[in-house]
C-alpha cells in the first residue's frame, strides 16, 4: 500500500529512504542563547524515520531572528547544540536538513533578547502582527532599508550559517524563501520598494536571492542546497498576484545552479497548476507541500508531479508518521494550544502508534 512513498530517491547529495519528508514548522523550544536543547534532539530523533526532516526555521545570524525562543546557527554553542540533534538523528538512521530562515522586517524586538537592527529590502513595515514573549500579538517594528553595498557581506551570513550546519553533521540546508521572510520580501514588490538593480522589475527583485543561492552553493556544494517558494502565499503582507511574474525568471536561475531540491508549498491557486509551472523552468527534484493527504501525496509521486512530499502537522502527533502510513494506521491530532509552549507536552510526549504495521 503506497508503495511509490516507500521507494528511495536522491535529492542532490542526500539519500532518501523513503518520500515522506517532514516540513519546518516553529516549535519555540530553544534554550537561552538561542541553542538547541536536548530536548530538541529527542523530538527530531523521534521523527528521523521520515526519508528527510527540515529543521525549524533557523536565523542564520542575530538580525534574523524574529520569533520567540527559535535557534540560530551563528554561535559555537548554537553549533554544539545542533552537533547534538544531527547525531541523534543519524543514530535512528535519518537524514537532517537545516531550513535557514532571516525574519527580515518580521520583528518583534522583545523576542529577541539582545539588541539587533531590523533589517529589509525596504523601510516598509510587515503589516501583520507577530505573536510577543508571552504569545499576546505585536506590531512589527519599522526596518532599516539595506543598502546595495551591504548585501554581499549579508549573503556571506547565510553562506557562513550554511557552514556551521555541515560542521554540526547536518546533511545540507534549506533557503527559506516563502512566507515573507527576508528573501520573499526581495521577491515581492509589496515589500521591495528600491529603485535600484534589486527592486523594481522581476529580473532586479530575484538578483539578491539568486545570489544567496550561489553563495550556499558556493560554501557547501549545490548537492546539499535546497530552497522553499510558496507562489501566491499573501503571509506576512505580501502580494500574491500574478506569481508567474517573479517565481519563472527566478526557479529559472536556481535551476542553472543544479541545486539539491525545490521545496514548493502549492497554494491551490485557482488560476494557476503551480506544480506544472515549475516542472517547466526547474530540472531538479521537486517536493510538494500544503495539507496534502496519503492518497494525494501517492498520486503527486505516481504522476511524476514530485519526487518527494512533506507533511508538516501530521508529524507533531505522530513522531511514527511513516510506519502509521505504511500500515494504514490512523493518525493522532496534535494539540494546537502546545504548538509553540509546554516544553516536552505537546512536544515530545506523542506517542507511537501500537500495533501499526505495514501492510
Amino acid at each position: 500500500m503506497h508503495d511509490a512513498l516507500f521507494t528511495p530517491v536522491s535529492l542532490g547529495d542526500i539519500a532518501l529512504a523513503n518520500r515522506i519528508v517532514m516540513a519546518p514548522m516553529t516549535r519555540d523550544r530553544a534554550g537561552p542563547g538561542d541553542v538547541p536543547t536536548p530536548l530538541m534532539a529527542t523530538y527530531y530523533a523521534q521523527r528521523a524515520s521520515a526519508g528527510l526532516i527540515v529543521t525549524e526555521g533557523v536565523q542564520p545570524s542575530p538580525s534574523g531572528k524574529g520569533y520567540w525562543r527559535t535557534p540560530g546557527i551563528h554561535s559555537p554553542e548554537q553549533v554544539a547544540g545542533w552537533r547534538a540533534v544531527a547525531d541523534a538523528v543519524h543514530a535512528q538512521g535519518g537524514r537532517i536538513v537545516m531550513q535557514l530562515m532571516h525574519c527580515g522586517r518580521v520583528v518583534v524586538p522583545a523576542n529577541r533578547g539582545f539588541e539587533a537592527e531590523v533589517i529589509a529590502p525596504s523601510a516598509v513595515t510587515c503589516p501583520v502582527q507577530v505573536p510577543g514573549p508571552d504569545g499576546t500579538p505585536m506590531d512589527c517594528t519599522l526596518p532599516r532599508a539595506l543598502g546595495a553595498e551591504e548585501l554581499a557581506g549579508l549573503a556571506e551570513e547565510f553562506a557562513q550559517a550554511a557552514r556551521n550546519a555541515i560542521a554540526a553533521g547536518i546533511d545540507g540546508v534549506e533557503l527559506h524563501c516563502a512566507s515573507g521572510y527576508l528573501i520573499n520580501q526581495f521577491l515581492n514588490p509589496a515589500s521591495n520598494r528600491r529603485e535600484d538593480e534589486y527592486g523594481g522589475a522581476p529580473a532586479n527583485r530575484i538578483r539578491f536571492p539568486v545570489t544567496v543561492l550561489e553563495a550556499l552553493a558556493d560554501a557547501i556544494g549545490p548537492g546539499r542546497v535546497g530552497f522553499r517558494i510558496s507562489p501566491g502565499n499573501p503571509y506576512n503582507g505580501m502580494d500574491p498576484s500574478d506569481p508567474e511574474e517573479t517565481f519563472v525568471p527566478f526557479v529559472t536561475a536556481a535551476d542553472a545552479l543544479g541545486l539539491a531540491y525545490l521545496h514548493v508549498v502549492d497554494m491551490g491557486l485557482p488560476e494557476l497548476d503551480t506544480l506544472a509551472m515549475l516542472r517547466a523552468h526547474f530540472s531538479g527534484p521537486v517536493i510538494a507541500n500544503n495539507n496534502l493527504k496519503t492518497d494525494g501525496a501517492e498520486a503527486l509521486i505516481a504522476e511524476r508531479r514530485a519526487e518527494a512530499v512533506s507533511f508538516g502537522r501530521a508529524f507533531i502527533a505522530n513522531p511514527d508518521l511513516v510506519e502509521r502510513i505504511a500500515g494504514g494506521a490512523p493518525l493522532a491530532k496534535p494539540d494546537y494550544a502546545l504548538l509553540y509552549t509546554g516544553e516536552e507536552r505537546g512536544y515530545t510526549d506523542y506517542p507511537a502508534f501500537e500495533g501499526g504495521t505495514r501492510s
